[in-house]
């Protein structure tokens, strides 16, 4: 995905109000051996960009005064309660450098899975993204987590989800949480039939 921005000169919470109401998005891009950079983004444009999935964990293509860098949306803050960008970080990339970012997690074939067809579980979401490190070339937009084979009494630990080539899940040594649980609902027993009216 692309990012337009420019550079700001004008600093501190006055110029960054300004820029708001221009209707613009003060932010900055650091990182690499470049100095940090503080720039401007339509905020129209970038509203739209942050409401896609792919903008938050993939590498971005940044036109910034005219020239192409590569970089990663590294935070957003956004106003309280209005629907407004405040302020965002990018971060610059080198292809020969590992990056850890957080990727969504997509879950399929869960209606197939056996716990589900055959006994009616519902299937909860413990983690719906995770936190991987790879090289920017290898990132991926999401990873799938195939649901078909869940059983009854099984779960799914992050360290059973099959990865892409080149990206590995960052955990403690020893960590290995579940990533779904499945809970199946419990049948209420059927009420006695009332005795007849008169009978004892």
């Amino acid at each position: 995905m692309k990012v337009v921005a420019n550079t700001r000169s004008a600093q501190g919470t006055g110029a960054s109000r300004r820029l708001r109401r221009a209707g613009k998005v003060p932010g900055i891009v650091y990182g690499g051996t470049v100095t940090p950079t503080s720039i401007e983004i339509d905020h129209n444009n970038l509203f739209h960009a942050l409401r896609v999935e792919s903008f938050h964990s993939s590498i971005l293509d940044m036109e910034l005064d005219g020239k192409a860098e590569k970089v990663l949306l590294r935070d957003v803050q956004w106003h309280p309660y209005k629907q407004l960008v405040l302020h965002i970080d990018f971060q610059r990339i080198d292809a020969a450098q590992k990056i850890t970012m957080k990727v969504p997690l997509h879950f399929t074939n869960q209606e197939l899975s056996p716990a589900v067809k055959l006994s009616g579980a519902i299937i909860g979401h413990v983690f719906n993204e995770i936190e991987v490190s790879c090289l920017p070339g290898n990132l991926p937009e999401f990873i799938e987590v195939d649901l078909s084979n869940l059983e009854t009494g099984k779960t799914i630990h992050l360290r059973e989800i099959a990865l892409p080539e080149g990206v590995t899940i960052v955990l403690r040594a020893g960590e290995n949480p579940a990533v779904i649980n499945v809970t199946v609902p419990i049948a209420e027993a059927e009420p006695a039939p009332a005795a007849p009216a008169g009978k004892k």
